[in-house]
């Protein structure tokens, strides 16, 4: 008989103690950091979900890598594993390491943006986003119409709808159009995955323009195992061979490789432009550091490298995404509304459904985020009208397309006690959500407020 239980593919080898606190502590700690979770000392989190960037435990072959990690400022070793390794997945020509995956964000749009530029998206993550606008230019979402419906349904809901796009590029001009990006998975859409007819159909309509395709590959694995499971044709591939074709009709990409390269720090841009490669290569001098190692050390670039070689494992790949279904289950099963159905990285808690009465400006996502910190010491993340509303020219919130708390879960942290304990703190704040109040916001910054916004509860 073949077993039923997927186990976590690993032994656990070190581990790291949890502070526990009680709900008149975290009543203060919350108070104390403006009501907003991301200024809340991590000593003090139980369970922390805020990101799944960065925050993965490393495997023993990857410690071993940062102990081999060469530190010569030039021509690192290093760095030849680290590039051979993302040729080996993108086969893209020039392969640039960054800090992390803004760092190659913010090297691209500040040579290819700038005021009257445009740029597509199926949905931007919030740095993206901001290093767009930073430049004056504009990023546009066009996110297919299901992907729009928590409640419904789909195999791939983080598609582009493409013929928004096709439609956009007549508005604005292919000239003001320097690239058309795909974020996969599709992470402000609930983590979930784009098909690969749907990149072949966006790359089709690109090249029929000449406007470049680029990807947001931080969680390129996670989509290619959705692909696996469940596009028509690629269930004898393997996920390698499938992101191999994900990556086969971009002309860029950009990662953070603290996601699914499976580390603490990283990322890189890679081109198969030779000019727009010499360009962002001159910056990355003046604001990252020398083009073989990009603002990180040696030790980072092999832990990267061995990464990428064991994320597109497919047994690991099972686990991670069967984790994350599982939880979804339970909570489906409890009448929460998620975004359905569970994407790769996270649960995303459709507040506009938890909280109906009440009102975008009233932020429902971030009521139920501090309701979690406090019933369990659970930190999680708005993703809503807190982190993407905007205000018109009256100052009146713009409400963002979806009110949504993201729980993204870090990988190979936590086991299924960790989860099992999780949806007990859910269903405890369900099971009260009347008694929930709005909150204003108090103090923001002009971009990206969330994390450093502060905020009171409404009476």
């Amino acid at each position: 008989m073949k077993p039923i239980t997927i186990i976590e593919p690993f032994k656990i080898k070190s581990v790291e103690p949890i502070r526990f606190t009680t709900r008149e502590e975290r009543e203060k700690i919350l108070s104390d950091a403006g009501y907003n979770p991301f200024m809340i000392h991590a000593d003090d989190v139980l369970i922390d979900l805020l990101t799944d960037s960065g925050t993965s435990a490393m495997s023993a072959k990857q410690w071993a890598g940062i102990m081999e990690g060469d530190e010569a400022y030039a021509g690192s070793k290093s760095f030849y594993r680290f590039e051979d390794a993302v040729r080996k997945i993108t086969h893209m020509k020039y392969i640039i390491p960054t800090h992390q995956g803004r760092a190659a964000e913010k090297i691209l749009f500040s040579i290819v943006g700038g005021p009257g530029k445009y740029f597509p998206n199926n949905t931007h993550f919030d740095t993206t986003r901001a290093n767009i606008e930073f430049t004056g230019a504009e990023a546009e979402d066009l996110l297919n119409e299901i992907g729009k419906h928590p409640e419904q349904r789909a195999d791939f809901k983080g598609n582009m709808d493409v013929e928004k796009l096709e439609a956009f590029i007549k508005e604005k001009g292919v000239e003001n159009i320097p690239l058309c990006m795909m974020t996969v998975t599709n992470n402000s859409g609930g983590g979930q995955p784009v098909s690969m007819q749907n990149i072949r159909d966006v790359k089709a309509v690109c090249k029929e323009y000449g406007i470049p395709l680029f990807l947001d590959a931080c969680r390129f694995a996670e989509n290619a195992y959705f692909i696996k499971k469940r596009e028509k044709g690629y269930s004898n591939k393997s996920v390698l061979e499938i992101a191999q074709e994900m990556f086969s009709y971009a002309d860029g990409a950009t990662m953070s490789a603290k996601k699914d390269a499976l580390v603490n720090i990283g990322g890189f841009l890679a081109l198969n432009d030779e000019e727009l490669a010499m360009k962002c290569r001159n910056l990355l001098i003046v604001t990252e550091g020398f083009p073989t190692y990009g603002g990180l050390a040696g030790r980072d670039l092999e832990a990267v490298a061995q990464g990428l070689e064991e994320v597109v494992d497919e047994h690991y790949l099972e686990y991670r995404i069967r984790s994350v279904e599982y939880l979804g289950e339970r909570l489906v099963a409890a009448n929460v509304p998620i975004i359905e159905p569970p994407g790769g990285h996270a649960i995303y808690i459709d507040a506009k459904r938890f909280l109906p009465n009440l009102s975008p400006d009233q932020y429902p996502g971030q009521s139920i985020v501090c309701e979690l910190y406090l019933e369990g010491g659970v930190r999680a993340v708005e993703i809503g009208s807190v982190m993407f509303g905007k205000y018109d020219k009256n100052g009146k919130l713009i409400p963002a397309m979806m009110e949504l708390v993201r729980m993204a879960i870090p990988r190979r942290v936590y086991t299924q006690s960790h989860v099992d304990y999780l949806i007990e703190i859910i269903l405890e704040v369900f099971k009260n959500r009347n008694k929930l109040n709005g909150y204003k916001i108090v103090y923001e910054a002009p971009m990206l407020r969330h994390f450093t916004a502060r905020f009171q509860p409404l009476k």
